[in-house]
């Protein structure tokens, strides 16, 4: 209607113009005879009126034309205004997740993207000025997110941030008392534990660490592992690491550590201390021998480890509450257990499935900040909560708003998580690499307690080497990532447009998800330029196809289809290139209703070279076998894009009107 509106006001203004001329014409037209000289008289007096009337509809002609372009421009304005971005940092939450928050505020813009899991991603785009509005990332620490501070609002004084427990805001508070992020739900690590083969055997459910110790030695003379894990993984070296000390850690000189280390204000490298941490070492050794963990475990990647355990080869191994469930689904009788701390406490090893932070910006209008908050509100919210979670899953929030409902997969850690017993582990990026350095070397013999702490405080101290910051690619111009009505989204067209010429084919059709709308002017080096695809799984798939199969896979992808994507918004509407659509938009349902190629329309017999970018999960609703010819198998985007901007020379398209919304 606004583009109706904007229409509308010129034409009305030129049509009372020209009845101003019709009433000219009329009044010399109902004049009585005059004499000739009178009449004389009167007709250049006509004329002169006449003149003036055409002068005027000339400037006004001029004025409207330039009021409708300004109009338009003001429209785009208006759609940046009333836009609320989101960034998330999984594509699973951009499929179930996100429909829902825009389900709940229908009468709020909001444009999820898809964005990254790394706290440099989001410095980048802060230091050249597209830090987006709401930032989710899984991969935290306050220590990582330092240089982020002064951008990001404190909501320490929210509802939302009262909500949190105590216990686990604190882990998120500066030194200052400010709190700019938030963590969501729990996702609970610790022990899966293969019940049925302890029932079999008649050997215990661990209930201390004594007594897991015993079962460990009790399936050794059973010649089953009582216990191994993937320490392949920086992940799984760092959290075994930390759940053994969790209690200590949680303690007033643990807190105390914590909060220095953390510290966003702090300008000085913080190691280890020394009331803590050796103990924390020493923990770590006996764990080590208790289980008879080997260098060969460091080998052990997931699957490596989930496979012996469906073997009925390991008892117990390192994991996520989630197996719990995978392994009961397939018929294996499965529990899930805490740490078991040497002081006779239980602890479980959390991470938040992602923390969320606003852009301080948003202070600055009144209107986007209420906007902001309300998107807030529902995302922390328990409905929204349970679309974060696999189908079935418990859902161990963080929030005092979320009432605690265990499922059976969780019944045997009731009594850790309702006395808050969920550690929130320490994050940072120098705790990934070191804690994988160091405990790798213990599991292998290199290290002694003692030995192991000190190189990894010597780790932490040293100052860091200066990374590869060669720029691969430079974009001289900023592209707005905000989904217009008119036109779609510049920022991913430029990447739809650049990837089709990568591709080298006729048509490249993109999910929404596909970028993370990154398009900056700024040098972007390889890890910043690789940013701009999708972390998740993005995949390629070329075909050659008519014009009317093409005509069938781009109305799945905007109409959505079974067991494909459904777009729930305007921005979660597809990207094309070598091609433009018009959609028509109906109570947040969308039409294709044409599409034209080099201006146009598109016929049912043209022949097209056409790159599809989905996920794997999207893709075979959308190409199915019998649409066209096969070119190529499936590709990951990412490793194509890469390879791009490493070659050299790696220039951006310009962006175009690929799509209009009615």
């Amino acid at each position: 209607m606004a583009v109706v509106k904007y229409f509308y006001i010129p034409v009305m203004l030129c049509l009372c113009l020209f009845r101003c001329l019709f009433v000219v014409f009329g009044i010399a037209e109902r004049q009585l005879p005059r004499s000739c000289e009178e009449n004389d008289f009167m007709n250049k007096r006509t004329l002169h009126r006449l003149i003036s009337v055409l002068a005027a509809l000339a400037l006004g002609l001029s004025l409207l034309t330039g009021c409708g372009t300004k109009s338009a421009e003001q429209l785009k304005k208006q759609e940046d205004a009333q836009t609320i971005q989101v960034y998330l940092w999984s594509t699973s939450l951009y499929e179930t997740y996100a429909p829902y928050i825009q389900s709940q505020l229908p009468d709020v813009n909001i444009e999820f993207i898809v964005g990254n899991n790394d706290l440099d991603f989001y410095k980048f785009l802060q230091e050249n000025g597209g830090l987006p509005d709401i930032i989710t990332c899984c991969r935290f620490s306050l220590h990582d997110a330092a240089p982020l501070k002064d951008s990001l609002m404190d909501l320490a004084l929210t509802n939302e941030a009262g909500a949190v427990y105590n216990t686990y805001l604190n882990s998120f508070k500066n030194e200052d008392g400010s709190v700019n992020w938030l963590p969501v739900c729990a996702d609970a690590h610790g022990f899966v534990v293969n019940r049925g083969l302890f029932e079999q055997y008649g050997i215990p459910l661990p209930t201390d660490y004594e007594s897991f110790v015993s079962a460990c030695q009790a399936f050794e003379k059973e010649g089953i592992r009582g216990f191994t894990a993937d320490y392949a993984y920086d992940y799984t070296c760092m959290e075994t690491l930390q759940g053994l000390s969790a209690a200590e850690l949680t303690t007033t000189a643990g807190r105390k550590w914590r909060t220095a280390y953390s510290d966003p204000a702090s300008t000085e490298r913080v190691g280890l201390d020394d009331a803590v941490w050796p103990g924390g070492f020493e923990r770590m050794a006996q764990f080590i021998q208790d289980t008879h963990l080997t260098a060969d475990d460091l080998e052990n990647t997931y699957d490596d480890v989930t496979g012996m355990f469906r073997d009925e080869k390991v008892a117990m191994y390192f994991g996520s509450s989630a197996g719990v469930k995978v392994f009961q689904d397939e018929g294996i009788d499965t529990t899930f257990l805490p740490f078991f701390s040497q002081n006779g406490e239980k602890w479980i090893m959390t991470t938040p499935y992602f923390q969320i932070a606003l852009n301080r910006d948003l202070e600055q209008d009144t209107a986007r900040r209420e906007k902001a908050m309300k998107v807030l509100n529902v995302m922390l919210s328990e409905e929204a909560q349970n679309r974060i979670v696999a189908d079935g899953q418990d859902v161990l929030s963080y929030s005092q708003n979320v009432p605690l409902r265990l499922t059976e997969y969780m019944k045997d850690v009731r009594d850790v998580v309702e006395e808050n017993h969920m550690y929130i582990r320490i994050a940072s990026n120098d705790f990934f690499a070191v804690s994988k350095d160091i405990v790798s070397k213990m599991i292998a013999g290199e290290y002694t307690a003692r030995q192991a702490y000190r190189a990894f405080n010597a780790q932490l101290l040293a100052e860091d080497t200066p990374a590869d910051d060669e720029v691969v690619l430079t974009s001289g111009k900023s592209y707005s990532n905000v989904f217009h009505a008119n036109g779609g989204n510049a920022s991913f067209s430029v990447m739809a447009n650049t990837l089709r010429g990568v591709y080298g084919t006729d048509v490249l059709l993109a999910t929404a998800n596909s970028f993370t709308g990154s398009v900056l002017q700024a040098d972007y080096t390889q890890k910043m330029a690789a940013s701009m695809i999708m972390p998740n799984g993005l995949m390629s798939r070329q075909r050659t196809m008519t014009g009317a199969e093409l005509k069938e896979v781009v109305r799945a992808f905007v109409e959505g289809c079974e067991g494909g994507f459904v777009p729930f918004n305007r921005g979660s509407l597809p990207v094309v290139s070598g091609i433009a659509v018009e959609v028509k938009e109906n109570n947040g349902s969308y039409t294709l209703t044409g599409i034209t190629r080099n201006g146009q329309p598109l016929k049912d017999g043209d022949t097209v070279t056409v790159t599809c970018l989905a996920t794997e999960k999207q893709m075979e609703a959308l190409l199915a076998s019998e649409s066209g010819t096969s070119l190529d198998g499936d590709v990951w985007v990412k490793n194509t894009w890469r390879d791009y901007v490493s070659g050299g020379g790696a220039a951006l398209a310009e962006p175009e009107n690929y799509m209009t919304l009615r």
